[in-house]
């Protein structure tokens, strides 16, 4: 394969401080980012199939999906003699962009991948697309999610004898289709994922195919599209839009999707399982004007905010959103409630992603490089705060504080998720249980932390009548709401045969 690679510089990371360390610091003196106090999904796939400019597509396509992974990306084509590889760590405009990039990825087919990293420096080796040499050939493999049993079978893989250049679980999937004994790619890849647990979807590309493949929940999403001749996975419909393709459908929990010059090919080589889609993609992950199970997310959001308001009266005089993810939820609210809908905080587009903090003086104000108070609307007002969720409660202190200062006579705090009290392990970077601010305090408590007046969530049958249309049913839930519950639909084997060395890293690296 001919390969391209970015530099291997090392990112800045937020510090995860503990509860204590959080709870008992002067809030101004946290090197805590404003926008690092959210639930970040950790990757964006993309997939084409027998289109003249492949590579450029694939750029846009991960361009619309960067909201996904903002760390790093990589794209691998092939055409008729080779494979050609390019990665680099950043967004994808600072690297992808240039045509000179392009002419060096020439074929009609590619995968690509934007990833967000969880604990520990990102660094070129656990950039995607994976690539491996087989007896058939090259294989490329992109994946979105958590393999919750990688830890342990990579130890039983090690035992004999592979070698693992990476800290991904992806590279065990590669390692498993490697020592498959059946002879084909397809059927290679059917064996390695009969033999792996966890929530993922993944887009795979060969000299002759193009795969997709979705966990047998259906917890991470994959859409299947079409342009022209050509055929198009991605993670979301708007990866679809961005170049003209057609939505032609999703891919199907427990689905195998093979592309190739015959056409698409459907394989379901599983056994059912009940659906358990991420309910939090339609909370804040994907992109609101994308298409998920039929539904247009921002209509989602905008029906979650009216359910708030309906559970939630309140007095007050508007309703102001925290940008940019509280905005549809905020919207159903003020329809809801009847009061105005506000923009009483303003945000900063072109700030970039990281920010040099060396001083206490400078990272008390280092909010306000993403978000100012519109003070003029504020003051002597009762304001209705609106946002998605509340992780660690730091970005929510700092808000609040701004809007006080900024003379709002009341500050009523209402979150369009339910409270987050355990930890994801499907493929979504969240902090340990015990920094979940929800998790070790009760509703009285977080006011008085963030400093809110009153703060209220959405219930966990407020938020299934919004997206679903019905209350959540214990038994039979549609979609897996782990961190809100501490329901978890997949076997955690990893966690429950003892702790990962955090050095492997295979839950703090995940694809």
């Amino acid at each position: 394969m001919r390969e391209e690679t970015g530099s291997e510089r090392p990112l800045k990371k937020s510090s995860n401080k503990d509860r204590e360390d959080m709870l008992t610091t002067d809030p101004f003196d946290r090197a805590v980012g404003a926008d690092d106090d959210h639930l970040h999904d950790e990757c964006g796939i993309f997939g084409i199939f027998d289109h003249e400019d492949a590579a450029a597509h694939t750029v846009l396509g991960l361009h619309a999906l960067q909201h996904r992974g903002q760390e790093a990306g990589g794209i691998v084509t092939y055409d008729v003699d080779h494979f050609h590889s390019h990665r680099a760590l950043g967004l994808v405009g600072d690297h992808f962009s240039s045509p000179d990039v392009i002419s060096r990825l020439p074929g009609h087919r590619a995968i690509g991948h934007v990833r967000y990293s969880t604990t520990g420096g990102t660094i070129l080796r656990n950039v995607q697309p994976l690539f491996a040499d087989f007896d058939f050939g090259g294989l490329a493999i992109a994946h979105n999610g958590n393999l919750t049993n990688a830890y342990g079978t990579r130890k039983a893989l090690v035992r004999r004898g592979c070698i693992f250049q990476s800290t991904m679980d992806t590279e065990v999937i590669i390692h498993l289709i490697a020592t498959s004994h059946y002879h084909t790619v397809v059927d290679r890849m059917i064996d390695a994922l009969r033999q792996m647990e966890g929530a993922y979807s993944l887009v795979a590309l060969t000299r002759e195919k193009l795969i997709g493949a979705r966990d047998r929940m259906g917890v991470r999403p994959l859409v299947l599209g079409r342009l022209g001749k050509a055929h198009i996975l991605a993670s979301e419909t708007c990866a679809l839009d961005i170049i003209g393709a057609e939505y032609v459908r999703d891919v199907e929990p427990g689905e195998i999707v093979v592309i190739d010059e015959k056409g698409v090919r459907s394989l379901k080589p599983f056994a059912k399982a009940r659906q358990r889609f991420c309910v939090f993609e339609y909370i804040y992950f994907a992109r609101p004007d994308s298409t998920m199970e039929k539904k247009n997310v921002y209509e989602v959001r905008k029906r979650i905010g009216r359910e708030l308001a309906r559970e939630n009266r309140i007095d007050a005089d508007m309703v102001v959103p925290v940008p940019d993810s509280g905005v549809p939820a905020a919207i159903g609210y003020a329809e809801e409630s009847g009061l105005p809908f506000e923009l009483g905080i303003i945000r900063n587009h072109y700030v970039g992603r990281t920010f040099i903090e060396p001083t206490s003086q400078i990272r008390h104000l280092g909010v306000k490089l993403k978000h100012n108070a519109n003070i003029g609307h504020l003051k002597g007002k009762r304001v209705i705060l609106v946002d998605d969720s509340i992780v660690r409660g730091t970005t929510s202190l700092k808000i609040v504080e701004m809007v006080r200062n900024a003379g709002a006579s009341e500050i009523h705090m209402h979150i369009s998720s339910p409270p987050i009290t355990h930890s994801c392990f499907y493929g979504i970077d969240t902090p340990e249980r015990s920094e979940l601010l929800a998790s070790t305090y009760d509703l009285e408590a977080m006011a008085r932390y963030i400093g809110v007046d009153t703060l209220a969530f959405i219930s966990i049958d407020g938020l299934y009548r919004a997206v679903n249309g019905a209350n959540r049913d214990p038994e039979n839930p549609h979609y897996c709401d782990a961190c809100f519950t501490g329901d978890y639909p997949i076997r955690l084997s990893d966690r429950e045969s003892g702790p990962v060395p955090v050095q492997l890293s295979l839950l703090a690296d995940r694809a």
